[in-house]
């Protein structure tokens, strides 16, 4: 029986010769993560447990992103016990403000994420490193802790949908368009504990940027994980990032799947989730005149340099408009200083946008700019759920860079290529 590309790579960490859906295994870890949030909870089960040691220091990485600078007593209490914790177990992959960045945009870029590995963090949107051809997926901070203890957890392993991708984007239309409409397509439960592997022509007009975006919103569909075939592009971007050998797999062309999509790229267009769920879709021309306050161009959905270009092509030599806050966060320190390189920081300014050290910000709610009551924000997040950026009444829709960026412009959702 043939497998999918996460079924290969689930039987090798379980030292298999195959494996099926819905199989038990116990598969060693390549890599486990942790941030602010979540690692204090995992130190807690650890040192419950009575455990002295971790598996091995130099695969294990904390990231403070989520509430870093810290913004009150209690996210400063929480940064100091992962301080402890890493300088006491002599974490190698340690990063704290001012070489932080936001988790899933930092790992790839500082090389720690590679094909065919095994990773694990303890946040929802680990399964971004599935665009290196890895499996990646989010769990409990207590499996955290079990994995930084054992190098080991447990799986059940997935089914797989099969999602084809045809053609090529056009201007003003990018990853998260194509991730947005596919979960309007399939529903946010419609890839339950499956793998999202996408395949077809498509994919080598995709930029690696893209491609993390996509795998970053799997779990928005319900999926354990999202992954792509490694190609020239992914060799590219692993080129002078990871020095360590790693494997690229491929699904057996008998794979079964439980369910084909297809999406044709030349056809999307931009596209919006409107409150209060990603699956709850339409296009720009669907939504265009709905009127914001706020606008935030960040994440680990869409704050990579690409991201940036896009927007700030769109703002440069522009106003914000009267009334609308825009709020720009690079992920990284390095997407930081690339974009300063290349001028789009000042685009940002002299357009009258604020401009954030990288951290998760707002997207959680967390700070540097949570809404008021009854405000509308349009953001490049991957979550609007009742309260997720503020108070329960306020109001959050989902978009790539580019429509945040022409929204911003004018106040309202607006399609990019007018303005």
């Amino acid at each position: 029986m043939g497998m999918t590309m996460t079924q290969k790579i689930l039987a090798r960490s379980a030292g298999l010769e195959s494996v099926e859906a819905g199989q038990l295994i116990e598969g060693r870890l390549d890599l486990v993560l942790g941030n602010d949030i979540t690692t204090p909870v995992a130190i807690t089960e650890f040192n419950k447990a009575g455990l002295s040691s971790v598996f091995d220091r130099d695969r294990i990485a904390i990231v403070l992103d989520h509430s870093t600078p810290c913004k009150d007593i209690k996210s400063a209490q929480l940064c100091a016990a992962c301080r402890d914790f890493a300088k006491a177990h002599q974490i190698t992959h340690f990063y704290d403000v001012g070489r932080m960045g936001v988790e899933h945009a930092l790992l790839p870029e500082q090389g720690l994420t590679a094909p065919g590995e095994v990773i694990i963090g303890a946040d929802s949107h680990t399964c971004t490193y599935g665009a290196l051809g890895a499996f990646s997926t989010g769990v409990g901070s207590t499996d955290m802790a079990a994995g930084m203890a054992t190098g080991m957890a447990w799986f059940k392993v997935p089914s797989a949908i099969k999602v084809n991708l045809t053609g090529r984007l056009n201007k003003y239309v990018s990853g998260k368009d194509v991730v947005l409409h596919l979960i309007g397509m399939i529903g946010v439960d419609g890839a339950l504990y499956q793998s999202l592997e996408f395949c077809g022509d498509g994919v080598a007009a995709l930029e690696m940027d893209d491609r993390f975006t996509i795998c970053n919103m799997a779990i928005e569909a319900g999926a354990k994980n999202g992954i792509f075939p490694v190609d020239a592009k992914t060799e590219e971007y692993l080129n002078g990032r990871v020095d360590r050998p790693w494997t690229a797999f491929e699904a057996d062309p008998d794979a079964i799947y439980t369910r084909e999509v297809t999406i044709d790229l030349d056809t999307l267009r931009p596209t919006v989730a409107l409150p209060h769920l990603p699956g709850n879709t339409k296009t720009v021309d669907e939504a265009a005149g709905m009127p914001v306050q706020q606008v935030v161009i960040g994440s680990c959905t869409n704050g990579r340099l690409k991201d940036l270009r896009e927007a700030a092509a769109i703002l440069r030599g522009k106003k914000v408009a009267d009334g609308v806050r825009c709020i720009v966060i690079p992920a990284t320190q390095q997407i930081y200083l690339d974009a300063m390189a290349e001028g789009l920081i000042a685009d940002f300014i002299q357009a009258g946008a604020a401009v954030s050290t990288p951290t998760c910000g707002p997207c959680l709610g967390g700070h540097m700019g949570v809404l008021s009551d009854n405000e509308w924000a349009v953001s490049t997040t991957n979550r609007n759920f009742v309260g997720r950026m503020g108070p329960t009444n306020s109001m959050i829709i989902l978009a790539s860079p580019a429509v945040a960026a022409a929204t911003a412009l004018t106040g309202v959702i607006t399609d990019p290529a007018t303005v």
